[in-house]
């Protein structure tokens, strides 16, 4: 049986997502770290995806192309793809159920897929992606290949940061009804204000937006709450807008923390403390453990990858 990626990683000492940059992106390992995966695939025999001559056609599918997260996902997938010269077929599914069980039906004629936080129940896409081989990003699927944002430390950082600067009520701007992401960020949230004794309000769905984060202002302003954690940075900064709006400024009145660090959570003013996900570089381990899939080796590996707070200024002690 040909060796995987996770062979080389076990062989190495190292996670999965260390030894696929050795392949795809050297130059941010060690020389040693480097040394070490290069010395195992050696051993194993391992061959890597970039070395097949073969071009192959990857669906991608995203529930919103137009969210920076998933553009930033794409340009990963596409920058990694492209060492082996394979090609990128995209289908956005526009945070519609329908539209994404139909685009899933017509990437499953390609010769591999990944699909992108994917809203439709496991069983469903389970069915719907029949003997195509494919890989989960952002959700976790029993028996599937998954590539996961880690969603317990960064978020457990946020509280941690917010009680730590006097923080005692605390409200949660949800995402999307039915993205598996907004269920795990809501319950590690949930957690980490328990564990420092911290009342939180959860807030209705809204869409992954500024225009959902605009949606939630109101409810998050009459929450009385000192601080909100958005869904993502788009909520989080039409939450900010919203807010001001109502004459409540951001941090002088309400403390406001992001997900995802998306380029502009830096630009605004004030710029957003939020948590950083690992995009780039889940989408360059998904393009890896497919096509080590497509090339027939047995991959159910869960791969997760870390998160970390940003302060920035959008954050501060809650007034007096």
């Amino acid at each position: 049986m040909a060796a995987t990626l996770t062979d080389v990683a076990r062989r190495a000492g190292v996670s999965i997502a260390t030894a696929s940059r050795a392949f795809g992106e050297p130059d941010r390992l060690a020389p040693g770290t480097l040394g070490r995966v290069l010395e195992a695939a050696g051993e194993l025999g391992y061959a890597t995806p970039q070395s097949a001559t073969t071009t192959r056609t990857l669906g991608v599918v995203v529930p919103d192309v137009a969210n920076p997260v998933y553009a930033t996902l794409l340009k990963a997938i596409q920058g990694q793809a492209w060492h082996g010269r394979h090609r990128i077929v995209l289908f956005d599914a526009d945070e519609d159920l329908h539209r994404e069980r139909e685009q899933i039906e017509q990437a499953r004629k390609l010769d591999g897929m990944l699909l992108c936080s994917p809203r439709l129940p496991d069983e469903e896409v389970l069915e719907l992606v029949g003997d195509t081989p494919y890989v989960v990003i952002n959700r976790l699927i029993e028996g599937a290949s998954c590539v996961l944002m880690d969603a317990e430390h960064g978020p457990g950082q946020a509280i941690e940061h917010l009680a730590a600067l006097g923080h005692t009520h605390i409200a949660y701007a949800a995402g999307p009804r039915g993205s598996w992401a907004d269920v795990r960020r809501a319950d590690a949230i949930a957690r980490a204000c328990e564990r420092h004794g911290i009342r939180l309000t959860r807030l209705s769905h809204h869409a992954a937006s500024i225009q959902g984060g605009r949606a939630a202002s109101a409810p998050a302003a009459a929450s009385g709450a000192s601080a909100v954690v958005a869904y993502n940075d788009l909520v989080a900064l039409g939450l900010e807008a919203g807010l001001l709006e109502l004459g409540r400024r951001c941090p002088a009145d309400v403390s406001i923390v992001g997900i995802d660090d998306i380029d502009l959570a830096g630009a605004v003013t004030p710029a957003l403390t939020t948590v950083r996900m690992p995009i780039e570089r889940s989408g360059a381990l998904a393009v890896d453990l497919l096509l080590q899939a497509m090339a027939g080796a047995p991959v159910s590996d869960v791969a997760t990858l870390g998160s970390q707070l940003i302060v920035r200024a959008s954050t501060a002690a809650p007034a007096t």
